[in-house]
Parts: structure tokens; sequence; C-alpha cells
């Protein structure tokens, strides 16, 4: 997994972002073993108690659970990542009309110019 850390926010909320993505987008797929904090901290260039902080914000969420014998395990619940894609995917479209009004666009423009870049993609992906 590729970290990308920055000075926006604490880096313990950048690392549950980061990891919450890899669940919603399949790098990580329900009831997969995690690696180890330690071995996450270091792929991800943090302390190991920042990135157990990370994975104790997780749990909390129900996205992992620990089994003490085994490690850390991505939950099992395809509703409940279903349901934070839903949430995340929310979040990223209310952002973008926002951001799209305040630069003066109507819906209706935004829908239209959406739809001649996802056409002007196709066509450029098709050849």
């Amino acid at each position: 997994m590729q970290w990308e850390l920055n000075t926006d926010k604490p880096v313990y909320l950048q690392l549950v972002e980061q990891i919450q993505a890899g669940i919603i987008s399949g790098i990580y797929k329900a009831g997969d073993k995690l690696p180890s904090v330690r071995e996450l901290a270091t792929e991800a260039t943090v302390s190991p108690n920042t990135m157990q902080r990370a994975m104790t914000e997780l749990e909390r969420h129900g996205l992992v659970y620990a089994n003490r014998t085994s490690g850390r395990f991505i939950t099992s619940d395809e509703n409940l990542i279903k349901k934070l894609k839903k949430q995340h995917i929310t979040e990223i479209t209310r952002d973008y009309l926002d951001r799209m009004e305040l630069l003066g666009l109507q819906l209706d423009e935004t829908i239209s110019f959406i739809t001649e870049v996802s056409e002007s993609n196709n066509n450029k992906n098709s050849v």
C-alpha cells in the first residue's frame, strides 16, 4: 500500500483514512489478515505507537478486529464495508458539488461537464 502523509491533520487519522480507503477499494478484502502493527508502521514510516492508535480507531469503528493469538483482521461484515464506501463516495461528491458551486456552476452545468469529461475519457481509453 502506498502511504501518503502530510501535515494537514494528525498522522493517525491519515492512517485511518488510508486503511479505510484500502478496505473500500478492495486492497484489503473482508476477512483478510492485516500485517502486524510493527510491519505497517515500518511500511508507512511512522512509529508503532501511531499505527497502534490508528488500529484502535479502526477497531472502534468495527472495520478491524483483533484476535489475541492471530493478529488483526478486516471485518467480514460486507454491509459495513458497503456502508462505509457509500459514505465516502457521498462525502467526495458533496465536496465536488460545493466546489463547482463556488465556481459559479449550477447543478445542470456540473452534470453536463461531468458527462463531457467522462465521454472524452472513454474515447481516450478506447483508442
